[in-house]
């Protein structure tokens, strides 16, 4: 046996039933030999950190457009908190942290610059039913490997396009919203812990609200402090969860469900909404909005773009279409966004 083999053996021995052995994976759309060392969704999780979309998360905003304090938090470290969170739960549930890990470094690689403001230019701009998590898939489908895309499996495919829930229900009844896998429905889960807690950090610590602002029964039951936000929450979601009617139920307490609900709804209207973060949203819309035009109507200029986020092969696959255009504005850092804007745009003075 090899070392993968022994592996997906020990997951079959150990894991819960309602797991996701990396044995009984659904595979990849294109077939390829096995590791000798490395489970599937190991290899998942390993391509999806080695790959450009990931690095360029450390450059894309959560809440703060470009902040200049070190502690603010960007598209990465949440993505890395999203992880930890998510592993958590996995393990005291008995569910495979490989994939779970895998799903959730993954969830966020077609995240538009200037967060959410991005997204929704390209909403306007590109079609209506644009999203992140659509634009994650694209990323691991077909533009990863300059368009060769990462070859994921199934599981992790499938987890990454039904992580979002935005302004919608935490955890839908609807199966056709939700993973297929419990692991995939855990950083569902884990990803709201973390924004609820980390963007209320961050919006304390710049000042956009106080504590005191904070509801009163929210910090009542969750605590004061970031870390006890988010055990209080891990905690309440693996007690709650498990098998009900021979299924596996990934849940929270209808306590805990409505303090989330209720601490959401302020961070919508205090933080996402608050005048000092949407005015820096709507000078990101312009930017993006104008970069857009521009490249779609500059082949040269879309091409080098286009070629320095290694999105193509070679140029003569880069034409400017309004899919590629929005590929290319999707994959921008808010650094890249910034820097180009102000060199097309601002006029070079001249010495």
């Amino acid at each position: 046996m090899t070392i993968r083999e022994k592996f997906e053996q020990r997951e079959l021995d150990f894991l819960s039933p309602f797991a996701c052995p990396s044995a009984k994976s659904k595979g990849r759309k294109r077939p390829e030999a096995p590791c000798p060392i490395r489970t599937a969704f190991q290899r998942d999780r390993d391509r999806i950190v080695y790959s450009n979309a990931f690095r360029r998360l450390k450059h894309k905003t959560q809440v703060f457009l470009s902040p200049l304090g070190d502690h603010y938090r960007t598209r990465l470290t949440h993505t890395l908190e999203v992880a930890e969170i998510a592993r958590t739960i996995a393990r005291a549930m008995r569910l495979n942290e490989d994939l779970t890990e895998a799903v959730a470094l993954g969830h966020d690689l077609g995240h538009t610059p200037f967060g959410h403001g991005g997204e929704t230019v390209l909403k306007e701009l590109f079609h209506k039913d644009f999203t992140h998590s659509r634009q994650s898939l694209r990323v691991v489908d077909c533009l990863e490997r300059r368009g060769e895309g990462l070859n994921l499996t199934y599981e992790v495919m499938d987890g990454i396009a039904k992580h979002s829930k935005g302004f919608g229900t935490i955890m839908p009844n609807d199966a056709g919203e939700v993973a297929s896998t419990m692991e995939g429905r855990v950083v569902r889960v884990a990803d709201i812990i973390a924004y609820l807690s980390h963007d209320l950090d961050d919006a304390i610590r710049s000042g956009v609200v106080t504590r005191d602002q904070v509801p009163s029964h929210c910090v009542e039951v969750l605590g004061e402090r970031h870390r006890d936000l988010v055990t209080t929450m891990i905690r309440d979601v693996v007690y709650s969860s498990g098998e009900e009617d021979g299924q596996m139920t990934i849940k929270m307490s209808d306590a805990m469900h409505d303090v989330m609900l209720e601490l959401r709804t302020f961070l919508y209207d205090n933080v996402y909404r608050a005048p000092v973060v949407h005015n820096e949203f709507i000078k990101a819309k312009k930017i993006l909005s104008e970069l857009f035009d521009f490249y779609l109507n500059n082949v040269d200029a879309f091409q080098k773009a286009a070629m320095e986020q290694e999105l193509f092969a070679s140029p003569e696959q880069a034409a400017p279409t309004r899919q590629s255009v929005c590929d290319l504005i999707a994959s921008m850092t808010d650094r890249f966004a910034l820097t180009r804007y102000q060199k097309i745009f601002f006029p070079t003075p001249m010495v």
